[in-house]
Formats: structure tokens, C-alpha cells, sequence
């Protein structure tokens, strides 16, 4: 009988989003040996790797299979066969690739950025202090390694939520095998049991995330939270993301870092349903690191609510603002779908000038809704508004447009008050420390 391997392709059974069976060209990336039977990790090619799974040999066509093709070696100049020269933004040690952050003049930067003793996690529930840190965990597909693109958690309980992961995260190694890996929903802390979350329930004291409650509307609110003061709960709430974020660059410095969490009230507490966190100093105009809503709130509106928050904080700080890249396949469908709708109420609200057709610049657009000017134009291209006319561009709206516009904002519902925030701005610039 002819052994699978890792690296080897063949065609997998799966279904699709129809319930029907589709036979996709997929790749083995791992091999292990359950009750006597064996386990495929595959990874579909073209796909998301949200779909990688563990799977059968009865699903696997075999008489298709492809062997993994030979690489040659290539020696480099330190004579190490197929090793890279590092980057000078990170660097390697011990298999662990982790992103440098250059020193800046006037404030000085901890090596170890695991919190202190009073916030880091209960060594009596038995798990280490610190998050894992092997594996790379950079968004450059060159330095992705088996470890990386494999799920490592199969079940995480929050609150009244399991949750299935989509993307590795490095949680400590000892948890990887549980089948469920508990977390208390408010400090986020993760926990091997039942009992030693129920334990730590009779300990913990938080019902709403830490730091300043700066909105609050109905039942949903939001808390900012400082990386530097709230390290461990920053440092959870990341390792949390990562399961869902394939792009993800985990940062273990959460000191430059703001964290923007969204909760729902009920009388138990302050339930997280997703977050964003920016850079307290961005060059780039970033007013977003990561941004994600957690499965059980996704496609309620939600996603939306944060992106339109980030954007009520840049119009309280006098910026425009755009979030990091690369997005993500859902982030992207999120910003686009906003950047439409945000556009298109403020095309579809100009009134016409003594009988003449309205006139808007792109600057204006960009300054009344804090959208990055290439955002804009990037979403009027997408929108295929604008057209050459007579010399000059104009924006064309067909009724297509103005009657998927009014259907979108018809269905939503949520959105930010502007009244009910309550931020003031730091200049970031001028502190000797974050």
C-alpha cells in the first residue's frame, strides 16, 4: 500500500457550502495515528485555511495522488543549506521567529513583557504564566512552518459560547491537547478545566473588561484599554484573536497598543463581542492594528459598529484614518461594505446648488467621514461611480445603486451615537512613556 506523507496532494472529499460533495485538490500537512486509525491534516488548496481539517483515509482519492515534489538546497553565504538571510525587522532564535521593535529616544522598552506578578495568570491552575512562543508568527507566507498552519485548539468555551478555532494560536503547549480549553469571559484568562474556571470565578472580581468605559448606548458599550497597563488581559485578548485572525502578527509588547472592546450588557455582566486595537503612534494614519467580532456575533451588524467606532474616534482626534493591511478575506468585505454605504449617505444627502448639479471633492468626502482620501477613491473606483465627462470627472449614482444603497441601510439597525462618546484624545508625541 502505497504511504501518504506530509506534503503530498491529492483530491479530498468535503462539502460545500450547498451540502453537496465537492472534491477539491488538497495538501497533507500532518499525519497521526488515533485508536489504530489514521488522521490526515489537510489544507485545501485555494481555500481559506478556516477549512482545514483532520480527516479520513475513506475521503481521500488515491488515485490521484501527487508526491511531494524535491527541493534543491541552496547554500548561503553562512553556509547553511536553504536558510534565509533575516530581515531586519525580525529576527530568529530558537526556532522563533519574533518581530524587533526599534527603541525610540526617551522611553525604554521591558525584554520581558509578561505582566507582573499581581495580573499574570494563577500558576495554581496548574498552566504556565507565559503564552508559547514557538512557531512564526508573521503574516509573510516565506516563513510560515508546520506548526503555524495547523489548528491547535479544538474547542474554547466563553461565557455561554463554544467556539471551534479557525487558525493556530500559541497557547501553552500543555493545553493543546484538551478538548476544550476554558476561559473566563471578562479578564479572558484561559483555564485547563470546568473546575478551575469555576474556581476562578469565585476569585475574580471583573464584570466588564478593564480600563475606561468610553461609550455606552443601550446594552452595547466600549472599553479602552491601555496595553501597558493592562498587559495580561491585552496579551489574552490577542492569543483569543489569533484562533480567528490568520494575518495576525501577535505582539507580546502590547505597551504601543490601544484596545477597543465591544460589549453587550446583560444583568450577569459586560459580554466582549469583538474588539480593535490601534498603535497609540501610527505614521501610516493607521486607526487600526487587528480588528475582529467573534463568531457568535458575526453577521448581526456588529463588524460594522466597530469599524464606524474607529472612525468616530479619528473625526474626535481631527484625522483621517485606514486600517492596517493586509485585511483579512472578512475584512475586507466589512471596510469595503462601510466605505460604500458611508459614501454613498453622504453623496445621496447633497442637495442641488441654484438648479445646478451638486458638487463634492474628494478631499471633502474624505474630511467629513475620516476615510483615508486613497480609500475613497479606491471604493468610488469599486462602486464604478466615476465617470469622464465633458473635462471633468463626475459621480454618476444609477437607481441600481441608490436602491441597494437604501435596502443595505434599511436592514442597519445598529449604529454609533456620536453623543453618547465619551473620549478625549493624549497626545501619544509627548509622553516620555506609553
Amino acid at each position: 500500500m502505497v504511504e501518504i506523507v506530509e506534503g503530498c496532494r491529492l483530491p479530498v472529499l468535503r462539502k460545500n457550502q450547498e451540502n453537496e460533495d465537492e472534491w477539491p485538490l488538497a495538501e497533507i500537512l500532518s499525519v497521526k495515528e488515533v485508536s489504530a486509525r489514521k488522521l490526515y491534516y489537510v489544507h485545501y488548496i485555494d481555500f481559506n485555511k478556516r477549512l482545514d481539517e483532520w480527516v479520513t483515509s475513506d475521503r481521500l482519492d488515491m488515485k490521484k495522488l501527487q508526491f511531494p515534489k524535491k527541493e534543491a538546497k541552496t547554500p548561503t553565504k553562512n553556509g547553511l543549506p536553504g536558510s534565509r538571510p533575516s530581515s531586519p525587522e525580525r529576527e530568529v532564535q530558537n526556532g522563533t521567529a519574533r518581530r524587533l521593535i526599534p527603541s525610540q529616544p526617551g522611553r525604554k522598552r521591558k525584554a520581558n513583557c509578561g505582566g507582573t506578578d499581581e495580573d499574570s495568570q494563577d500558576s495554581s491552575d496548574g498552566i504556565p504564566s507565559a503564552p508559547r512562543m514557538t512557531g512564526s508568527l508573521v503574516s509573510d507566507r516565506s516563513h510560515d512552518d508546520i506548526v503555524t498552519r495547523m489548528k491547535n485548539i479544538e474547542c474554547i468555551e466563553l461565557g455561554r459560547h463554544r467556539l471551534k478555532p479557525w487558525y493556530f494560536s500559541p497557547y501553552p503547549q500543555e493545553l493543546t491537547a484538551l478538548p476544550i480549553l476554558y476561559l473566563c469571559e471578562f479578564c479572558l484568562k484561559y483555564l485547563k478545566s470546568l473546575k478551575c474556571l469555576q474556581r476562578h470565578l469565585t476569585k475574580c472580581n471583573l464584570r466588564h473588561p478593564p480600563g475606561n468605559e468610553i461609550y455606552r448606548k443601550g446594552t452595547i458599550s466600549f472599553f479602552e484599554i491601555d496595553g501597558r497597563k493592562n498587559k495580561t488581559y491585552s496579551q489574552n485578548l490577542c492569543l483569543i484573536a489569533k484562533c480567528f485572525l490568520d494575518h495576525k502578527t501577535l505582539y507580546y509588547d502590547t505597551d504601543p497598543f490601544l484596545f477597543y472592546v465591544m460589549t453587550e450588557y446583560d444583568p450577569k455582566g459586560f459580554h466582549i463581542v469583538g474588539y480593535f486595537s490601534k498603535e497609540k503612534e501610527s505614521t501610516e494614519d493607521y486607526n487600526v492594528a487587528c480588528i475582529l467580532t467573534l463568531p457568535p456575533y458575526q453577521r448581526r451588524g456588529y463588524g460594522k459598529l466597530l469599524i464606524e467606532f474607529s472612525y468616530e474616534l479619528s473625526k474626535v482626534e481631527g484625522k483621517t484614518g485606514t486600517p492596517e493591511k493586509p485585511l483579512s478575506d472578512l475584512g475586507l468585505l466589512s471596510y469595503r461594505s462601510y466605505w460604500s454605504q458611508t459614501i454613498l449617505e453622504i453623496l445621496m444627502g447633497l442637495k442641488p446648488d441654484n438648479g445646478e448639479r451638486p458638487q463634492i471633492t474628494i478631499n471633502e468626502i474624505s474630511e467629513i467621514t475620516s476615510v483615508k482620501k486613497e480609500d475613497v477613491i479606491s471604493t468610488l473606483q469599486y462602486l464604478n461611480l466615476i465617470n469622464y465627462y465633458k473635462g471633468q470627472y463626475i459621480l454618476t449614482l444609477s437607481e441600481d445603486i441608490v436602491d441597494g444603497h437604501e435596502r443595505a441601510m434599511h436592514k442597519r439597525h445598529l449604529r454609533i451615537d456620536p453623543k453618547c462618546l465619551h473620549f478625549t484624545p493624549k497626545d501619544w508625541s509627548k509622553r516620555g512613556k506609553w
